[in-house]
């Protein structure tokens, strides 16, 4: 066990939007592990760009200790944002956070904070974790970035997790890394938290059915799904995926039902309209370039698509996300009152 008695100092950079869950999964086993040893081992700061106060995507409303301009003596800096998270003052908060990474803080982001993570250029030339929800819209946005779909990553001083469970496994890491395996278990024991996933996990993914996880599904289906999520832009074909997974089209078709509840190419298009929604919501994509990019021609049968998949037009979906984002504001606003 390290004997050091200095604390690692972790700073969390709040977006509004941010999920909650992963700041808590962040702060609760390192509050375990300095009850267990009966000292603070670690230590936490809430930061925001300015101080102001940040509303998560609970609207829970925080009121930051520090703005990142004054951001001194930390070991690590995580990004907790949605997809949509930018800087107000995005060059002063860049010249701020290059100062940090030289003194050799680590930079990293949870969920959608690798977006205004990699929008202030802190990704080039690292690997990250991204979300599988999130994977079209920052694909989009950041083509030339090394995104993987395990649960963290480690890439040098950059560290990215994928979601809230990761979050904790990351800080379990971080826990056997400074006070031994020991601690490490019990803090996992004190949140029953049965399985400590490393850098080598693959995020698991929804199947079509309520009761299924990709991972769980015959092979034959499970590789028609990766097929089809690789093959979004173009489209293959059903025979064509049949095929490939070594299957007639009568056989493929009756095992995708079977599995999934669903046919074949009403599961390959709606995994397109997810991604399509991902653009929509995400990004400022118009909707004929979105529409391009999950395999239509034109916009029209997308939108047709769109609408029978979620109930609403594209552009519609759009405006109601942002309108949600302004109320966020005035959530802020008015907690302060």
């Amino acid at each position: 066990m390290n004997k050091s008695e200095t604390a690692k100092r972790l700073g969390f950079l709040v977006f509004p939007g941010f999920p909650m869950a992963c700041l808590t999964s962040a702060i609760e086993p390192l509050r375990a592990a300095n009850e267990i040893t009966g000292r603070r081992a670690f230590s936490w700061t809430v930061l925001s760009e300015d101080r102001a106060r940040v509303a998560s995507s609970a609207e829970v409303v925080f009121e930051p200790d520090l703005a990142l301009s004054e951001a001194r003596d930390l070991d690590y800096l995580f990004f907790l944002s949605s997809p949509t998270g930018r800087f107000r003052a995005p060059r002063a908060a860049g010249a701020g956070l290059r100062w940090l990474a030289r003194q050799g803080v680590r930079l990293g982001g949870f969920s959608g904070g690798i977006f205004p993570l990699a929008r202030a250029g802190l990704l080039n030339g690292h690997a990250c974790s991204l979300h599988w929800c999130y994977d079209a819209a920052f694909r989009a946005e950041f083509p030339t970035i090394d995104a993987r779909p395990e649960v963290m990553t480690i890439d040098r001083n950059r560290i990215t997790a994928a979601g809230a469970t990761a979050v904790f496994d990351l800080m379990l890491r971080l826990i056997e890394a400074d006070l031994g395996p020991e601690v490490m278990t019990e803090v996992a024991c004190w949140f029953q938290h049965p399985v400590v996933r490393g850098p080598d996990v693959m995020q698991r993914r929804p199947g079509w059915r309520e009761d299924r996880t990709q991972d769980t599904l015959p092979f034959a289906v499970a590789e028609a799904i990766r097929l089809f999520t690789a093959n979004v832009e173009e489209p293959l074909s059903i025979a064509e995926v049949a095929d490939r997974v070594g299957l007639s089209s009568r056989q493929f078709d009756r095992s995708f039902r079977r599995s999934t509840g669903q046919a074949p190419l009403r599961y390959y298009r709606m995994i397109r309209m997810k991604q399509a929604r991902q653009l929509v919501q995400f990004s400022d994509e118009t909707i004929t370039a979105v529409a391009l990019a999950v395999g239509y021609a034109s916009s029209s049968p997308m939108v047709r698509h769109y609408v029978e998949a979620f109930g609403v037009t594209p552009q519609a979906d759009r405006a109601a996300r942002n309108h949600f984002r302004e109320k966020g504001g005035g959530l802020r606003h008015a907690a302060q009152a």
